[in-house]
């Protein structure tokens, strides 16, 4: 089986307790429509669902929304987590919502966070970012 033909799989999560998922729903859809297989976990979820459901569905990206500001926090534990099942580096981490400020993406960059995405990325960054990443990992496996 080729790269293009093994469909990349993203599940979104919405970590923490605001009821805000519009980012979440329309990225899941812009996602889909380029051609992925997206899981969206719903509102609420903690990071040990979050990492669950990644490992159960087996996906190659997992995709964090946040809006509340527990993006640091969210990212933190959700990174803790597969290390400790055993597959840190094994996933890319996005991260996208509101995110204030640029010293927040070098950290998260720094914990081991592959692509940070504002509010006011693209579509068209997001989708790119997710193939060109996932293609690499696969890649590295080969």
């Amino acid at each position: 089986m080729h790269m293009q033909d093994e469909k990349i799989r993203v599940l979104i999560g919405k970590p923490g307790l605001d009821g805000h998922d519009r980012g979440a729903k329309v990225v899941a859809l812009v996602l889909k429509d380029a051609g992925m297989e997206v899981i969206y976990t719903g509102l609420h979820q903690s990071p040990e669902q979050i990492v669950q459901a990644a490992i159960d569905e087996d996906v190659d990206v997992i995709g964090l929304s946040v809006l509340s500001g527990v993006h640091m926090s969210a990212s933190k534990k959700v990174l803790e987590l597969l290390k400790k099942e055993g597959m840190a580096g094994e996933k890319i981490i996005m991260v996208g919502g509101t995110i204030h400020s640029d010293e927040d993406i070098v950290e998260l960059k720094k914990m081991g966070v592959n692509g940070v995405f504002p509010t006011e990325s693209s579509f068209e960054d997001i989708v790119s970012f997710v193939r060109k990443a996932v293609e690499e990992k696969r890649t590295q496996r080969k």
